[in-house]
């Protein structure tokens, strides 16, 4: 079986590139394609793999603004020839799902999510980044020719995996189609649960600092609680939340993987504020055993019980938040069952069912061929 991975663009690493990372454990000599990449950004993780880019990689100024330009994306990930694989495995949250393969090539989406900025966060997309103003302008009137070709070009996919069941509910409500759910994978033995003359009293935030992740409203809520919060992570908020954050936050900024496990550990808990497709962060804090206070939005649904893994607040508002916070310090949490709530998502179990699905439907589409 001769086989391709297709990911959206290597220019940052998050939890879509870590799903692109096991999947080239599963398969190390498929090569990878992609929009634009960046080794550094990266961390180098794909140096030993044979990534394959696209026209766009010897343009500087898209590799620098790629979110600038969504229609020469949109135009070079159809570029791509797939006709000598027999499956193509796309790892995708806009663009790769849309690549055009031949009839006798097997095309598996594993869906993130149906482009996010394209159907339900268009009206937040220019606000998201400092576009230009010309270019906030164009943004609407891009974004129905956007929809119409996503929805038509997924018809190339022949099987959806979803990531969560509310992705799931977005492909089918978006692109009428039916999926099968596998969580992304956890690096569950990384994770542990410390000590209790371990523990600290801070309360923990980490991700990437964009608008749509509300840390801002966290760190405001930790201001009138005056209640000490780390966030790990960067970007381009960063700036920003600097500027409203008290005495009492403190940003520990990038921090290696390896160093991670520790600072989850330590927690009192993990505040999980926006709506997200599949919150790996939210996961990796489960299997630290720490509680999450959570906004009831998104997959953690599917994740937390109020009272027994952690607490939700309803709305995205500092009040809300606050009153979230004061009711978790008044419920005692057991880490050792926190964390079996979370042992599914054990990486080495992802490798099984996505190489099982790939493998089997392969099979099924051999003999529809015959």
């Amino acid at each position: 079986m001769k086989i391709a991975l297709v990911h959206d663009y290597l220019v940052q690493y998050g939890g879509a590139e870590r799903v692109l990372e096991t999947f080239s454990e599963i398969w190390p000599h498929a090569p990878i394609y992609t929009l634009l990449y960046n080794p550094e950004a990266v961390h180098h993780l794909f140096d030993q793999r044979e990534v394959r880019t696209s026209y766009l990689q010897k343009m500087p100024l898209v590799k620098k603004n790629h979110r600038l330009f969504p229609p020469l994306m949109m135009n070079a990930i159809e570029q791509f020839n797939f006709n000598y694989y027999d499956v193509v495995l796309s790892d995708s949250s806009s663009f790769p799902k849309n690549i055009i393969t031949g009839p006798d090539t097997l095309h598996i989406s594993y869906c993130h999510t149906p482009m996010r900025y394209g159907w339900d966060d268009c009206q937040y997309y220019t606000q998201e980044f400092s576009f230009p103003e010309l270019v906030k302008k164009m943004v609407p009137f891009l974004m129905s020719y956007i929809r119409i070709w996503d929805y038509y070009s997924t018809n190339g996919v022949d099987k959806f995996i979803a990531n969560s069941e509310f992705v799931s509910r977005r492909i089918k409500k978006y692109y009428g189609r039916e999926s099968t759910v596998i969580n992304p994978p956890i690096k569950l033995s990384q994770f542990f649960i410390a000590e209790q003359d371990q523990m600290d009293d801070y309360f923990l935030v980490v991700g990437r600092m964009m608008k749509y992740k509300k840390i801002d409203l966290v760190i405001r809520a930790f201001n009138k609680l005056k209640l000490p919060l780390k966030i790990v992570g960067r970007g381009v908020e960063y700036n920003n939340l600097k500027k409203i954050a008290g005495p009492t936050i403190d940003f520990l900024g990038r921090v290696p993987d390896s160093d991670l496990p520790i600072i989850y550990a330590k927690a009192q808990a993990f505040v999980f504020p926006q709506e997200e497709d599949f919150g790996i962060v939210a996961t990796e804090a489960l299997a630290s055993g720490r509680p999450i206070i959570a906004f009831r939005a998104g997959d953690i649904e599917e994740r937390i019980v109020d009272g027994q893994n952690g607490v939700f607040f309803e709305k995205q508002t500092v009040d809300d938040l606050v009153d979230a916070v004061k009711r978790f310090q008044q419920i005692k949490f057991n880490p050792i069952d926190i964390r079996k709530t979370v042992l599914k998502f054990e990486r080495e179990e992802f490798k099984i069912k996505i190489k099982d699905f790939v493998e089997n439907e392969y099979l099924e589409f051999k003999k529809k061929l015959l």
